[in-house]
């Protein structure tokens, strides 16, 4: 086995870097605007609502019902997360901490949401709430996918 040369690698890559200049950063932030947590919570909501109807449509209100919460087990705490992580932090460690807890108590209420769901929708189908459920955690690949203002290279 041929030993590392730390330092070469490390310069190697000092050589590949390059600063982008004021005018480039403009350039490369408005190919790449950000996207707004709630543009994503919005999506979530109105598939949430969408799946629900499906479930209606396809099985009945109980069903509906079962999706609907489903959805609502992803969305409910995916706004308490956007809205936690917004805050602005002073260090980027600090951010990451914040997004980190934030992340736990969204963990934590999607949980208790689902222990919930016996008790708080009247002849729960699990099969249409896991449903519901996975529906809506898929729309992050889509709000992903579909941004707008942003240009592909070919």
């Amino acid at each position: 086995m041929k030993p590392v040369d730390l330092q070469a690698e490390a310069e190697a890559q000092d050589d590949d870097f390059k600063a982008l200049s004021a005018e480039e950063a403009a350039q490369w932030r408005q190919r790449h605007p950000l996207l707004s947590p709630w543009r994503i919570v919005a999506v979530q909501a109105a598939a949430t609502a969408l799946v629900a109807l499906a479930a209606w449509l396809w099985s009945g209100p109980v069903a509906a019902w079962s999706a609907g919460y489903g959805g609502l087990a992803v969305v409910l705490p995916a706004a308490l997360l956007a809205r936690g992580v917004q805050r602005r932090r002073a260090t980027a460690g600090a951010a990451m901490a914040a997004l980190m807890g934030w992340e736990l108590v969204k963990i934590a209420l999607t949980v208790a949401m689902l222990a919930a769901a016996p008790r708080l929708v009247p002849g729960l189908s699990w099969l249409a709430l896991l449903a519901g459920m996975v529906v809506v955690m898929k729309t992050y690949w889509v709000a992903l996918l579909v941004r707008p203002g942003v240009r592909r290279t070919v």
